[in-house]
């Protein structure tokens, strides 16, 4: 496996120089709403980039250079950088775009586990914007990118190490007590999580992304409505019996300061005879 020869650093730099494609269902709303151009704003057209993690990182970073010359503060969620590059020219600079269900048409395990991560960061994302909305929270929009993005390095080495992600699925599969960050070790030689912080630095994207590595914002109501989202959305993505769920919930239940009922009800966990975990 030629891929797991390269350092960390490496990866980086390749992953920067390489365009980040995007979800099939991305471009197809794009191209719907493009046809209705002189009639969306961009509050539109952020809904559709907001669903899609790779799409949010490539309109994240497109606007980097217009923020540093503009010399305005960090943009931090989709809405204000749609808004910044206006609606015609974000159609114009995203008018190729490449459909990562194409890209691994030549590997559909590593397609399947690249859905399967997304589609549980588009879950955790609802859930962390939904506890935001509850808390009144000043950072919706960011929590809600954050959370969409937590897991951004493991979609990234599903694009670009498919066969070498499909291995470390192999493994786990295999073996149920190997940890994730151990295999990651084992067949790259580093941790998803020093990924995800080089690619959070260089990309710069938002501040709030970056609390995991610091252990003394860990605390932070914003950072645990985020990554309660993320371990809600990762105990429950193979169904609600979790032995880590209660756990979740208890923890959710003190962020939101409600009871245990209701947040079942807010789950839709509350149908009679349901005994989660």
């Amino acid at each position: 496996m030629e891929n797991a020869k390269r350092d960390l650093a490496t990866w980086v730099k390749l992953m920067g120089e390489r365009p980040i494609p995007v979800l099939r269902q991305t471009v197809r709303s794009l191209e719907d709403v493009r046809q209705r151009i002189d009639n969306i704003n961009g509050r539109e057209v952020a809904d559709i980039v907001q669903r899609d993690p790779l799409m949010a990182v490539r309109v994240l970073t497109a606007v980097q250079p217009m923020h540093a010359k503009r010399q305005m503060k960090e943009v931090t969620t989709i809405d204000q950088a749609v808004m910044m590059m206006g609606v015609e020219p974000f159609f114009r600079y995203f008018e190729q775009l490449d459909i990562v269900e194409d890209l691994l048409k030549p590997f559909p395990q590593a397609l399947i586990g690249l859905l399967f991560i997304v589609r549980r960061a588009q879950r955790a994302a609802r859930f962390a914007y939904e506890w935001a909305v509850w808390r009144r929270s000043a950072q919706i929009e960011e929590i809600y990118t954050s959370a969409l993005l937590y897991d951004l390095a493991e979609i990234m080495m599903w694009i670009h190490a498919p066969q070498e992600s499909a291995h470390i699925l192999a493994m786990q599969k295999a073996d149920s007590t190997l940890r994730s960050a151990v295999a990651q070790q084992n067949v790259f030689g580093f941790h998803f999580t020093e990924l995800q912080q080089m690619l959070c630095k260089v990309w710069q994207l938002p501040e709030l992304a970056l609390c995991r590595f610091h252990p003394e914002r860990q605390h932070k109501p914003n950072f645990l409505n985020v990554k309660l989202a993320i371990d809600l959305a990762r105990h429950s993505a193979k169904g609600w019996d979790n032995a880590a769920l209660p756990d979740d919930f208890n923890a959710i239940e003190q962020l939101l300061n409600i009871n245990h009922e209701t947040l079942m009800y807010r789950l839709g966990l509350n149908e009679p005879g349901f005994k989660p975990a």
